[in-house]
């Protein structure tokens, strides 16, 4: 299921100050006017040359955009295309995701918290030309205050804003009705007020009528064709410095396969999500480089808890066994995590526990003592039993209607791991006497969401603050009626999680709010609502003929794909525009580094740019 964006551990926000891009002009000036002037000839004609062919990096996806418009968009394909699209007040840092400047230079707040006052930068501009200004990000935040329709996907953010102004263009106020925590990390693509406020029905507005859309991030959307492509081009106008490649392409690939053996042929730079046997096979082939790294994602068994709105009705199909906690319990002792890590994904994952992954230390969460759940059959045969499911003499477990119970696992089709899992969760419930139909589709949205299944394979990718991917399973997420769609994963509303999620909203104490997370994980283990699996790794691999570098997040040892921010699309270099800077022939510059300071070879004139990096879900 998805991940979302979404957040950075509160308490420790900063201001700080604007970045500042320092260009020696009359230096870079006179170096050139020293190149002689055929060799100022010769670096034109590469230029042109360059031009003309363009360099493209593409990336192969196999999740479907659920949408364009930043308002509506929960996969993780789609936030990621809004983080390239789109400025967010701040950003996470690169090298270990603290907060840094975004659209916001700097932030300060009132001595009770309750008002938050933003420095707007001023070298923004969206692609049509317009300056960005406080007013967008006021008018953002304060129609998501207004519309329930523009609160769809990030409503959580602004739920406890009391008002938004931009008492000039410089200067963004945010209004408080208590503190909140995530103030530093609110994950809500700015859009530009003078294209949106022309929206009349945010429900229903795709964001993809017209193209380019108009975004003041470091790319801009040129073109979406469903299932097909996303294309993206630099923009040229961006604060930080306009990406080096000529075209971002993500190409859509139903079958995995296909899209390794595109890799393979070069028709695509990077493709993510890769199985531990592609993985394999992909480290042996020449100029291709895999990335192994700790994931942001937790993949987990998810239960029907009872699909049902706020006005009170219930809805769906969910088998009513699973609102019986020890059938839970025992569902949750009859899965042998090791194996799975083991077997499924070959030693690429870690064996999952809390909600939040390893890789976020301070928030992860172990189960300890007697809540440990480990793997254990004859406990779960012990536990049905005594909860009154017993076995007839066909060996099928009865239900309290005396018919066998059987459930039914949503499967996402584009992913392996879940037809794997689906067959040892079959053999495995089956010793139980439970059936189990694993129900593999290309889109599970549609079920879902109406609460038609019974268990469903889910997975999040968490962000540095883990607010938004716990904000999920409050009951403020659930939909309004069953005709409406929520925010929610998949409808669990707990008043004991809620209260803790009250809780920590309102913490400005680092170390409070982190045992506050921490028990708001080991409710959510208790109920068994959610049985996380694993942790998976980040399994990708890109070319490195067409990519020369790449950041990854975090910088040590981290992730490509689906980063908390936009560092690896906008750091990437192309391999020949490189190797063609590199041997003083490209007029467009050499990157010696990526990281505080940049350094530029312009001809035979040198000048630096100071660039402190910044750095951010997905129902998948």
């Amino acid at each position: 299921m998805v991940t979302k964006v979404p957040p950075r551990p509160s308490a420790r926000h900063r201001a700080v100050r604007p970045l500042r891009l320092l260009v020696a002009t009359g230096l870079a000036a006179a170096s050139l006017a020293a190149v002689p002037q055929a060799a100022q000839a010769r670096q034109a004609a590469r230029a042109d040359d360059k031009a003309d062919s363009g360099t493209t990096l593409t990336v192969a996806v196999s999740q479907s955009v659920d949408s364009l418009s930043p308002f509506l968009a929960q996969k993780l394909v789609s936030t990621s295309i809004h983080r390239l699209a789109y400025e967010y007040l701040t950003n996470y840092d690169a090298k270990d995701a603290h907060p840094v400047p975004g659209l916001a230079t700097a932030w300060t707040s009132s001595p009770d918290k309750l008002t938050w006052t933003y420095t707007i930068r001023k070298d923004s501009y969206w692609s049509d030309g317009q300056q960005a200004t406080a007013e967008d990000a006021a008018w953002t935040f304060t129609k998501m205050m207004t519309d329930p329709n523009a609160a769809t996907a990030n409503g959580s953010f602004t739920a406890n804003f009391k008002k938004v102004t931009a008492p000039d263009p410089q200067t963004l106020v945010i209004e408080l009705k208590r503190p909140q925590a995530t103030m530093t990390a609110l994950d809500v693509p700015i859009v530009p007020k003078h294209v949106w406020e022309k929206v009349s029905d945010f429900s229903k507005f795709n964001n993809d009528r017209q193209f380019p859309i108009v975004g003041n991030g470091p790319f801009v959307i040129t073109d979406f064709k469903v299932d097909q492509y996303i294309k993206l081009k630099p923009n040229k106008r961006f604060w930080r410095g306009a990406p080096k490649f000529d075209e971002l392409v993500f190409k859509y690939y139903k079958d995995g396969d296909a899209a390794v053996a595109a890799l393979q042929k070069g028709e695509v730079s990077f493709v993510p999500n890769l199985t531990p046997a592609q993985a394999a096979a992909l480290k042996t082939q020449p100029d291709i480089k895999v990335n192994d790294a700790p994931g942001r994602r937790f993949y987990a068994l998810a239960t029907n808890p009872g699909a049902r709105a706020k006005d009170g009705r219930t809805f769906g199909n969910g088998n009513k066994a699973l609102l019986d906690p020890e059938v839970r319990k025992a569902l949750f002792l009859a899965v042998d995590r090791a194996t799975l890590v083991d077997k499924v994904f070959q030693g690429h994952a870690v064996q999952g526990e809390g909600y939040i992954p390893p890789r976020f230390a301070s928030y992860f969460w172990k189960p300890a003592g007697g809540q440990l759940r480990t793997y254990d059959p004859a406990r779960a045969e012990q536990v049905l039993d005594a909860a009154g499911y017993r076995k007839n003499g066909d060996g099928k477990r009865l239900g309290k209607d005396g018919r066998p119970l059987e459930f039914r696992i949503l499967c996402h089709a584009t992913d392996p791991n879940d037809k794997a899992v689906g067959k040892y969760l079959q053999e495995w419930w089956g010793r139980l006497g439970i059936g189990l139909k694993v129900e593999c589709l290309d889109s599970v949205s549609d079920p879902w969401v109406k609460g038609d299944y019974d268990l469903a394979f889910d997975g999040w990718s968490v962000n540095p603050d883990p607010d938004y991917v716990l904000s999920i399973h409050t009951c403020g997420t659930l939909p309004a009626t069953p005709k409406d769609t929520g925010a929610t994963d998949n409808f669990i509303c707990d008043p004991r999680f809620d209260a803790l999620y009250a809780r920590q909203a309102v913490e400005y104490d680092a170390a409070k709010r982190t045992d506050l997370v921490k028990q708001m994980q080991s409710r959510l283990y208790d109920t068994g609502y959610m049985n996380v699996m694993a942790y998976p790794n980040a399994l990708e691999a890109y070319r490195t003929d067409q990519i020369r570098s790449i950041t990854t997040m975090p910088e040590a040892g981290g992730n490509l794909y689906g980063q908390d921010g936009y560092w690896s699309w906008w750091s990437a270099v192309p391999a020949a525009r490189s190797a063609d800077a590199a041997s003083g022939g490209s007029s467009t510059g050499a990157v010696i580094g990526i990281g505080a300071a940049v350094v530029v070879v312009a001809g035979a004139g040198l000048f630096w740019m100071l660039r402190r990096r910044s750095t951010a879900d997905d129902r998948e």
